[in-house]
């Protein structure tokens, strides 16, 4: 095996480098690396007895490569070739390839006990892939070899073929006597040589595309059969298996404790550079990866836009190149993320400016692991947060923690609804009000109070009435939910996971199967069977009670590991729910017959999500083919839905609204922006009359599966609005049921509820 000589200017760089070149390759199959980079540690320089000292570590009968970064550093290592013994001299190869992508290049190339000659080629065209991503023209490559053999795969890793499954590939293919190819089936590029790691780059392979593997040779029919074990195990990649959450909290909204208050900026001050800045700073990523993939694969999607601002490439470079000029890895890491959050703060369109949220939970995530801080806990106490992000949501103690009090207004934010759907008691829009750090604070949700030093006797009394009629409402919780006046509303769960059936209290089954969550940890799409599999076990879970599975409900911001997406200015008025699938029919031909299959065993009812045109409906159904008894629905979350819905559901069986998404785009207010978030409330008139228009005009029986129907009270006024079916956060359909059957609706105004001025109007009317 041929060693390789690292010479640069400076240190950091070096070792960075061939810290990241040697994680492509098993231990025992690295080549001898050695490094001559800097003056000392912390200078800047380059020396040419340090070369020749590195050549002499890194000597091979079979050739040395050596890698440069620039100016001194070729001279240096030139005059260093007159220092060593000629007969080494000639042994070594002085390539002009770049340092960090020929690197990674020549140390897996080299693995494979290719010749000096091989090596020093795959190195040269490292550059490869970044200039084809980037549309540089480069030489055309070799012609390969027409394959003998294919068979297909799918990449099913989160980043796609990137360096580290790519090097294990093409490590794998060059253990094997014959000539293998890759040609992604999705953006058409190939065939390209799978031996080669800037070829195989080239192809720029995510997550989800299906790449031909051909082979030619020997040993086709085995290196095909490795290579198709390989792709069933991710390519070498981890793969977190999803754990379903419990609520845990008390289900409670009123709450008292004292204030814990986070949110404060991670502070600097004791923090101590070293030598190995990057290190640390890969580190911490590597951690907060590993951290987010577990909040993503126990919350569903929320967490994907974390992983990517993390894994965000021209960021990462700003960061390190901060690294590189002498700052912190911690300074470094908050100056550029800082500025990201600022630059979304400033944008005109208002979903990307809720992204500032998210960069400021990814900068404090990262910077809590590098300052060596744990993020704040509370337990006993009250958390007092500006914002409410969904990690903090999702990983708080349910069963211990008082409440949550957020200043920002606001109700349908993601951390709000992780929140409740775990059930802890929570308040929004507190404001500024002033809060000393452990003073005594309690709220209320129901009548919106806050205070700072309560009563608190009258508090726990409160308390204690709320948790006698919960435990009243879970104990009648299977009992019809008819209302004073005879009328009965169906109350049904929310399911994202099998385990919100099985927590499910009282539920007259689920009134949305969200199948994105179910299956968002998957990095390839489910078969057919497996699906059944999940779907069967809701079912029974709910003791064969009816449920409704809305068909993938994904898009640009709510993306999908097996479904890759293009980037879009604006995803939220993009490519989702059904409008992706007439690019991709055949994963909503395999849930459609896992629904079928489904159904013939128990009540199934089919909803279709994100429709707007009569057309969509068509096509639906057309791709649905023969009901067979199936109940089918739309969901009813844009306006112009709502305004049409009589033509929509002439061929429908019932439809659903979104109230989460209807509101957004009725306010044009995004729930998870506190700029705007106060604009998106469920109850705001425009919303109610949008509804109401659809009850009078669908034809068809109308439910709601948004947040509001997990609101006890807003639930009274959807039944007296006409809605018969309601579906809710598991910890509230007994709340929803209960509250249901003490209300006379003919009682409610709703001519009045419809003509009011605001949301607050609305609420005093209630």
């Amino acid at each position: 095996m041929i060693g390789i000589v690292v010479v640069s200017h400076s240190r950091a760089l070096a070792e960075a480098a061939v810290g990241l070149a040697t994680e492509m390759v098993a231990e025992d199959k690295r080549p001898v690396i050695a490094i001559a980079a800097g003056l000392d540690t912390t200078t800047f320089g380059t020396d040419a007895m340090a070369v020749s000292e590195a050549l002499g570590t890194a000597d091979s009968p079979d050739g040395v490569l050596v890698l440069l970064d620039l100016g001194s550093a070729v001279l240096s290592a030139e005059m260093a070739l007159e220092f060593v013994d000629p007969e080494m001299a000639a042994r070594v190869r002085l390539t002009s390839a770049p340092l960090v992508e020929g690197l990674v290049a020549a140390v897996v190339t080299a693995s494979t006990d290719a010749s000096l000659d091989a090596v020093a080629a795959e190195a040269e065209r490292g550059l490869v892939g970044k200039q084809d991503h980037l549309g540089v023209a480069t030489a055309d490559a070799a012609p390969v070899v027409e394959a003998d053999r294919t068979v297909e795969v799918v990449v099913g890793n989160e980043h796609g073929l990137h360096a580290r499954p790519a090097a294990r590939l093409v490590g794998l293919v060059n253990g094997f006597d014959a000539v293998v190819t890759l040609t992604d089936l999705d953006n058409g590029k190939g065939p390209v040589d799978a031996g080669s790691l800037s070829m195989v780059a080239t192809l720029n392979a995510q997550q989800g595309h299906r790449l031909r593997v051909g082979a030619s040779g020997v040993a086709a029919d085995a290196v095909l059969a490795a290579v198709e074990d390989l792709a069933a195990q991710n390519f070498g990649d981890a793969v977190v298996e999803k754990a379903a959450p419990s609520p845990g909290g008390s289900g409670l909204d009123v709450a008292i404790g004292p204030a814990v208050l986070a949110g404060a900026q991670v502070s600097l001050g004791d923090y101590v550079a070293g030598d190995n800045e990057l290190g640390r700073l890969d580190e911490a990523l590597a951690t907060a990866g590993e951290q987010l993939d577990e909040l993503r694969d126990n919350h569903g999607d929320i967490f994907a836009a974390h992983l990517a601002l993390l894994g965000d490439r021209k960021v990462l470079d700003d960061v390190r190149a901060s690294i590189a000029a002498g700052a912190s890895a911690p300074a470094a890491w908050k100056q550029v993320y800082g500025e990201l959050a600022t630059a979304f703060e400033g944008l005109d369109d208002e979903y990307q400016r809720e992204r500032a949220q998210d960069v400021r939970a990814v900068r404090d995530r990262v910077l809590r692991l590098l300052v060596g801080v744990t993020e704040v806990a509370p337990t006993d106490g009250i958390l007092v947060v500006p914002e409410l992000d969904a990690a903090t949501a999702a990983t708080l103690d349910a069963t211990r923690i008082a409440g949550i009090a957020v200043r920002a207004a606001g109700t349908t934010g993601h951390g709000v609804i992780v929140a409740r759907s775990r059930g802890i008691p929570l308040i929004t829009g507190i404001g500024d009000v002033d809060v000393p750090p452990g003073a005594v604070v309690s709220f209320d949700a129901r009548t919106g109070s806050f205070e700072v030093a309560p009563d608190e006797e009258r508090v726990r009394a409160t308390i204690t009435e709320r948790e006698g009629e919960r435990a009243q409402a879970i104990a009648d919780a299977d009992l019809p939910a008819t209302t004073r006046d005879g009328r009965t509303i169906d109350v049904l769960v929310n399911v994202g996971v099998v385990q919100d059936a099985v927590d499910a209290r009282g539920a007259d089954g689920s009134g949305l199967v969200r199948t994105e969550v179910l299956f968002g940890d998957r990095r390839t799409a489910p078969t057919v069977d497996e699906q059944v599999d999940a779907f069967r076990a809701i079912a029974q879970a709910l003791g064969g009670k009816p449920i409704t599975i809305r068909t993938w409900d994904i898009g640009g911001d709510k993306p999908l590991p097996f479904l890759p997406q293009d980037r879009e200015a604006n995803p939220f008025l993009g490519e989702r729910g059904l409008r992706v699938f007439r690019r991709r029919p055949e994963l909503l031909r395999d849930q459609l017959e896992a629904i079928r299959r489904t159904a013939a065993e128990t009540p199934v009812h089919v909803m279709f999500p994100m429709v707007t045109t009569a057309d969509e409906v068509a096509w639906a159904l057309q791709e649905l083919g023969p009901r067979d008894g199936l109940e089918v629905g739309i969901m009813v979350e844009v306006p112009a839905a709502a305004l049409r819905v009589g033509s929509l559901a002439t061929e429908l069986d019932f439809v659903s609204i979104g109230t989460n998404d209807l509101t957004q785009y009725t306010t044009a207010a995004d729930r998870t922006n506190a700029a705007v978030a106060p604009l998106a409330d469920g109850l705001d008139p425009a919303v109610l009359q949008l509804i109401d228009h659809v009850v009078r005009n669908a034809g068809v029986r109308v439910a709601v599966c948004g947040d509001l129907a997990s609101d006890p009270h807003a639930a009274v006024l959807l039944a007296a609005l006409g809605v018969s079916e309601l579906s809710a956060v598991g910890p509230q359909v007994p709340l929803v049921k209960a509250q249901l059957r003490q209300a006379d609706l003919g009682r409610v105004d709703t001519a009045a509820v419809l003509a009011a001025r605001d949301a607050d109007q609305v609420r005093g009317l209630l």
